[in-house]
């Protein structure tokens, strides 16, 4: 039977549609919320069209159970697909496979739990680098290298989101990613002045002020104990040539850069955000958009998804752009970057690694199945991208709204930029330090000089405890 967490933010989103009828926005929603989906309403897929699954036997023989724990995914079409997908690949190699979907913010306290428990699940999905677990996991490198040989080269993105220069080993295998555009409101940002939305963070500054003061419609970037916000003040961070670390592993945060980034993100949110962004969990910047009361986010197509089936009229003044670029350049986190891992305690690693591979060779089934929200680390598994993505099967008006999709690997990089995911960087990010160092001066209750010192003290430790035991280079 697959497990499923309660009140998720797919379930908080399903409920969108009423706000969007004319109930105010309801502000943060509960703490365990996962994420957006496209709902009950949501665009239906297309009758025609799907990729065809294929089938390659495994290496060796197979049998027993295979445990699989990943995330409710924010396109819940997608999960239709995979527990299928999975059970159907278990008839034909003589395993019995177990899918378990949860909240994605309760993965991690999961996995900690089975650590240190020794036992659990065979495999395991996050939507982020979990380097923060190597000691705990078997070394993905071959798996990673038979995806190669049999696909090519696999995407440095999600090369160095999975894998440590330092020790040379694979700690995730990373399959995916999920790119992470800005999505604005047509109607608010084109009597602004920007029909095309802002393409810079000095033109969000202008435009989302503009918008709030003479629409009262505000911005929605978090600074929160939440994915989202993670992501986007990093992309805020390397536009202004700010980092964690450098490309040999040494933090260098404390730099006027990056003070310059937290004294904007705090003008920011005083111009064009309300103190929800302090306390809002993964789903409240999407129900906002969903609802009609946001200007602009920083997501994935999801949200949109959503308002295709529960607000269409908003969902058509959604548009997208990509990294806004600042004084160092145009760069932006991934919204999602897909980490396997195979605990050591896996009863099964075999069947593990052998699924993952098959489900790598039928990764344009996923990308389908989760309406273009998954792209793959290999680009020969889904050669109709491109096409998709300038005519949108899903319903999108216009069609060829994600097109520009088709270059967002040119402006999206890995966390640790410029240096890989590492342990440190793994542990700095679930631990939402660079969240907290942004909030404490947005709220006035640091500057910025002394709230970066103070990341800097707490980052330094995390690296010093991480290169104490070789897992850290530099």
């Amino acid at each position: 039977m697959t497990e499923r967490t309660p009140r998720t933010r797919r379930d908080v989103l399903r409920a969108s549609g009423a706000l969007a009828l004319g109930a105010a926005f309801a502000g943060p929603l509960a703490a365990c919320a996962s994420e957006e989906d496209a709902g009950p309403a949501g665009p239906a897929a297309p009758q025609t069209g799907a990729p065809a699954e294929t089938f390659t036997e495994p290496t060796k023989k197979l049998s027993g159970d295979l445990s699989i724990l990943l995330w409710s995914h924010f396109v819940p079409s997608h999960d239709t697909w995979f527990d299928r997908f999975a059970k159907d690949w278990g008839t034909k190699v003589g395993v019995n496979v177990k899918v378990d979907h949860i909240d994605q913010a309760q993965i991690t306290t999961r996995i900690a739990a089975e650590v240190s428990a020794g036992q659990g699940h065979d495999v395991i999905q996050f939507i982020a680098p979990l380097s923060q677990f190597e000691p705990s996991v078997l070394d993905m490198k071959d798996v990673t290298d038979e995806a190669v040989k049999r696909w090519g080269q696999q995407l440095e993105l999600c090369k160095k989101s999975s894998s440590n220069p330092k020790t040379g080993k694979f700690y995730a295998y990373s399959p995916g990613w999920v790119p992470d555009p800005g999505n604005y409101r047509k109607s608010l940002w084109e009597p602004a002045g920007f029909p095309n939305g802002p393409t810079s963070w000095d033109d969000l500054l202008k435009g989302g002020a503009e918008i709030k003061k003479s629409k009262g419609v505000q911005m929605g970037l978090g600074m929160s104990q939440e994915i989202d916000s993670n992501m986007v003040l990093r992309g805020l961070m390397w536009t202004h040539g700010a980092s964690i670390q450098d490309a040999n592993e040494q933090v260098v945060i404390n730099k006027p850069e990056t003070i310059q980034a937290v004294e904007f993100m705090a003008r920011l949110f005083k111009e064009t955000m309300t103190n929800e962004v302090f306390s809002w969990n993964a789903a409240s910047n999407n129900q906002g958009l969903v609802a009609g009361k946001m200007s602009y986010i920083v997501n994935s197509i999801s949200a949109w998804r959503t308002a295709q089936g529960t607000n269409p009229p908003v969902a058509d003044d959604v548009y997208f752009v990509p990294a806004l670029a600042g004084p160092a350049g145009q760069l932006a986190a991934q919204h999602v970057l897909y980490n396997w891992i195979v605990p050591k305690h896996a009863k099964n690693a075999d069947a593990a690694k052998e699924f993952l591979l098959h489900y790598t060779e039928n990764f344009a089934a996923a990308t389908y199945a989760s309406k273009l929200y998954d792209f793959s680390a290999f680009s020969s598994r889904t050669p109709n991208l491109n096409a998709w993505l300038a005519s949108d099967p899903f319903g999108g008006k216009p069609a060829d709204k994600l097109k520009f999709l088709t270059e967002a690997t040119k402006w999206s990089v890995n966390i640790g930029y410029p240096g890989p995911a590492n342990t440190a960087e793994g542990e700095v990010f679930n631990t939402f330090i660079i969240p907290n160092m942004f909030a404490r001066v947005a709220r006035g209750e640091q500057s910025a000089k002394d709230s970066v010192a103070a990341a800097e003290s707490q980052i330094k430790a995390v690296f010093s405890k991480w290169r104490a035991q070789g897992l850290v280079g530099g």
